[in-house]
């Protein structure tokens, strides 16, 4: 019995890692973070898990301004199409014919 609980604790962390490794900047915040804990007094832990919090953060951060950076482009490329296209349309309606 005790040999399953020392498997079942050792696996259920292991079983998590595949979804840890994949956020964003975890990994490198974790190892920047390992090395400063443990020169910091022998934590390597709790700064792995530290920098691996903060640089999730920061990659989020990033992530949101490069959204909202693109949202903005291709709203003034939509706009300046409206208006392309208006003017195209207003110089058929004057009866001119749009040049190239």
């Amino acid at each position: 019995m005790t040999k399953f609980f020392a498997a079942l604790l050792i696996a259920a962390p292991l079983a998590m890692l595949p979804g840890i490794g994949s956020a964003k900047g975890c990994l490198k915040g974790a190892a920047v973070g390992g090395v400063v804990g443990h020169l910091a007094g022998h934590h390597a832990v709790a700064g792995a898990a530290a920098g691996c919090v903060i640089e999730h953060h920061r990659e989020k951060v990033r992530d949101r301004q490069e959204a909202r950076q693109n949202a903005a482009a291709q709203a003034s490329a939509a706009a300046q199409a409206n208006a392309a296209a208006q003017t195209t349309a207003a110089a058929v309606a004057a009866g001119k014919t749009p040049g190239p």
